[in-house]
């Protein structure tokens, strides 16, 4: 058996009307005896960001001793990369034997058909790393959600401390019609176990509904608490930030993971220790910097930039890494930002890419003088005869493939 089937079936062969099953979901955590004998958790949320603040807070929590598991998606290259120890894939036996265990107690849950919903991958891989952590003894997890939060599986989970990111109009009519509805269902992943959320500055509107909502499920015990990268003294200093728009990111996974130390009783990290960890971060499609296989000089700045602000931040740090972008590779799809992309390009040289997953649409009639490609037909050789500066920009499924095509190390993200 393939190793992602188990991840994959359930929504692979979903009947139409079917929904995720989070009842389902909650009784496959029993099977598996993870309700309540499991590592405590630290839970990320957000609208943007929760993959750097999820991986900045792994790499603080072992910098400070703790055997960390982590799990974040969607994988770049493969996905072992689902489920990490210390910042490490998986191997491939590891996977395979969560993922055999996790479809036996599967099979014991009345069928999605019976049930009425499916068991969602994103909430499997979830399990898997939480099964894996208690299996080798981690001291903690670190687990990103998906899009949702009180419909999410990690909600079933019970994090025992929240990190919120900044909440803007992304999934507006699936999480909710307005930014304010948005807040108030990723909120809502608290509970019983929560001890702290530690958020990211919000819009005036956005942070009402998440205190509204942290009354409205623990009754006052959880206050917001904000992490500000503008704070005089904010951690991590400033050179050692992710850089771009993931900098407020890697301030939140600091705080957020000081914040887990504390709720469990151990020691902050030693400072230097802390920095020298954060020192070895690698962010893949982070404004992540790569030569590109065979072409000497050619390199590629790959960004999982999806509006008008993000395309904007990625070419001003372009211009300030080389001089100057010789081709831009953009790839959204047309429920993200494209008119804002167009608009921060300009007359740039740009070849809109097309990926083949079917529920995506590329309707959108790009300028003329764009090009137009397939994401299959992406190679390091058809890259390099873009230019020497060339930026690639768009959805993570997208800045995923390019870590393939450009052969970038992606097992190990720190230490």
């Amino acid at each position: 058996m393939p190793v992602i089937d188990p991840f994959f079936v359930e929504w692979s062969d979903r009947a139409p009307g079917l929904t995720r099953d989070l009842p389902r979901a909650l009784e496959l955590l029993r099977a598996l005896g993870l309700d309540g004998d499991r590592p405590p958790v630290l839970g990320v949320v957000g609208s943007k960001g929760k993959g750097t603040t999820a991986t900045t807070a792994a790499a603080v929590l072992a910098s400070a001793g703790l055997r960390t598991v982590l799990a974040t998606g969607p994988s770049f290259r493969s996905y072992r990369e689902r489920v990490r120890v210390d910042g490490t894939s998986v191997t491939d036996a590891v996977l395979e034997s969560l993922g055999t265990r996790i479809d036996r107690a599967r099979r014991t849950l009345p069928s999605p058909e019976e049930a009425g919903g499916y068991l969602a991958p994103s909430g499997l891989f979830l399990v898997a790393a939480l099964l894996h952590a208690r299996d080798i003894g981690a001291d903690v997890c670190v687990l990103e959600a998906g899009m949702g939060g009180h419909r999410d599986e990690l909600r079933l989970i019970g994090p025992e401390v929240v990190a919120m990111g900044a909440i803007f109009a992304e999934h507006v009519g699936i999480l909710g019609n307005t930014v304010t509805e948005i807040a108030r269902e990723k909120t809502r992943v608290v509970g019983e176990r929560t001890r702290a959320l530690v958020r990211l500055p919000q819009a005036p509107e956005v942070a009402a509904a998440v205190d509204a909502a942290l009354v409205e499920v623990t009754g006052g015990r959880v206050v917001a608490e904000v992490a500000d990268p503008d704070r005089p003294g904010a951690e991590p200093p400033v050179g050692l930030r992710p850089p771009g728009l993931s900098a407020a990111s890697g301030v939140l996974g600091t705080a957020a993971a000081a914040r887990t130390l504390e709720c469990l009783g151990h020691r902050p990290p030693d400072p230097e220790r802390l920095h020298a960890t954060l020192r070895t971060l690698r962010l893949p499609a982070r404004l992540s910097r790569h030569p590109v296989p065979g072409a000497a000089g050619a390199e590629v700045i790959v960004d999982s930039a999806i509006d008008r602000v993000g395309v904007a931040t990625a070419l001003a740090h372009a211009h300030a890494v080389w001089g100057g972008v010789d081709h831009v590779l953009l790839c959204l799809p047309d429920h993200k930002d494209v008119s804002g992309a167009v608009g921060v390009l300009g007359d740039l040289p740009v070849t809109m890419v097309r990926l083949p997953e079917a529920h995506l649409r590329f309707e959108y009639a790009p300028p003329a003088h764009w090009g137009r490609a397939d994401a299959e037909e992406l190679s390091p050789a058809r890259v390099a005869a873009l230019g020497d500066r060339v930026l690639a920009l768009g959805t993570v499924y997208f800045t995923g493939r390019m870590t393939e095509v450009l052969d970038v190390p992606t097992d190990r993200l720190f230490g």
